[in-house]
């Protein structure tokens, strides 16, 4: 036991307690004070310190790219660069001639000039309804009562040579009013399927938000799948088909909010507004028409407006624009001011509205800017807002234009 003795304090020395091995300084116990403090071994240091043998020196990092966004490329444009006519389009894009254009941006007009004369100076709301229309989907007007929704939507039935039926809900509306209903025939012997309004091609569902849950899902089906099954059979309605519904706000006495699900079934929803002074006047020196729509004819059918949809679908979208439209849907989803985001089929319905409206606008391809002009009245309407949004009186459209603000919009070279 003596003869080992000797040796342990050689070992603390020389191992442990070195200045020179370790690197500490001159205190080597308050040098391991300090690094056990502060949550370090007193040996670190010195492994940190010594170069590892056989690796290449160390290089700076390469720098990192700047990260630019996905809707605005700047790569080699899809297509050549804009003449002054209506460019070529590149490969896989819209093969539209200029008269096909020309032609559906003619038919498009007609039908916003015949429906502004029943709705004076309202060209905004009219555009987005007849967009809807040729796009295949359902308008919502929501607006207080006498600023003139019925009569937006009796003209546009009216501006189209098709089917029209109108039903007005009430709170005792029950489904089979809407969808139609099965009868025993006494004469024949045999049960008879009776046809409710809705086998038409344009329906007006006047006030829509009047009649109780129960009857507002007999139009979940038809809006979605343009089908009706009544018993157990399937009955297909006209083409085109379109529902254009009438709403006052929920504030509204007897009136019913929709249910979410129908909601997002609607294109468009829009709202017309009090007129401006000078169209109130002009309508007070018109007081003997008593109702408008009546006053206007039909100035396409219902083989135009579905000829004027396959047109619309051969428009060229940019890859740039679609990933513009996803990036703006996909905002209302983490929007601080939103509970419950768009779904997918916002962002289709925003596609589908894009094309007509940059057809309309005499052009073969969508811009941002159709995008920006619809974005709103197709996205607004299928969010639902928190609590605390709702509270403050923030509304879905200012929610949905303050999207619009944030979302940074591809480059006009990148849409063409």
């Amino acid at each position: 036991m003596a003869n080992h003795e000797p040796e342990q304090p050689q070992i603390t020395e020389e191992t442990v307690l070195s200045t020179e091995a370790a690197g500490l300084t001159a205190d080597p116990l308050a040098a391991a004070a300090d690094a056990t403090v502060l949550g370090q071994s007193p040996v670190r240091p010195t492994a940190t310190a010594v170069p590892v043998p056989g690796l290449p020196p160390r290089t700076a990092a390469p720098a990192v790219p700047s990260v630019t966004s996905p809707v605005a490329p700047t790569a080699t444009p899809r297509t050549p660069s804009r003449p002054t006519a209506m460019p070529q389009p590149a490969a896989g894009a819209s093969t539209l001639t200029a008269d096909q254009i020309m032609r559906f941006s003619t038919q498009f007009e007609a039908i916003v000039r015949n429906v502004s004369q029943v709705v004076v100076g309202k060209e905004q709301p009219v555009r987005q309804c007849v967009t809807a229309l040729v796009a295949g989907g359902h308008i919502l007007l929501e607006d207080y009562p006498g600023t003139g929704k019925t009569q937006l939507a009796r003209g546009l039935a009216r501006s189209i040579d098709t089917s029209f039926k109108r039903i007005q809900f009430t709170p005792d509306l029950l489904p089979s009013d809407v969808v139609g209903v099965t009868f025993y025939d006494q004469k024949t012997g045999e049960f008879s399927f009776r046809k409710g309004p809705i086998f038409a091609s344009i329906v007006l569902a006047d006030e829509i938000n009047r009649a109780s849950p129960k009857t507002q899902s007999a139009l979940l089906e038809v809006m979605e799948e343009q089908k009706v099954t009544v018993d157990g059979a399937t009955y297909d309605v006209p083409q085109p088909f379109a529902v254009i519904a009438t709403q006052n706000p929920v504030e509204q006495l007897g009136t019913y909010k929709l249910p979410e699900a129908q909601m997002d079934r609607f294109l468009i929803k829009t709202t017309i507004g009090y007129p401006s002074h000078e169209s109130s006047v002009d309508i007070l020196r018109q007081i003997n028409i008593g109702d408008r729509a009546t006053h206007v004819s039909p100035v396409a059918t219902g083989a135009d407006v579905l000829a004027m949809r396959t047109l619309a679908q051969s428009v060229h979208i940019d890859d740039a624009i679609y990933e513009y439209i996803v990036r703006l849907v996909e905002s209302t989803r983490y929007h601080e001011s939103i509970a419950v985001g768009s779904s997918m089929r916002g962002a289709l319905a925003l596609t589908l509205c894009a094309r007509v409206w940059a057809a309309a606008d005499n052009r073969g391809y969508v811009i941002p800017d159709d995008v920006k002009a619809l974005a709103v009245p197709v996205l607004a309407h299928r969010v639902l807002l928190t609590s605390e949004a709702l509270f403050t009186a923030l509304t879905a459209e200012q929610v949905a234009a303050q999207i619009l603000e944030e979302v940074p919009a591809p480059a006009q070279s990148a849409a063409l």
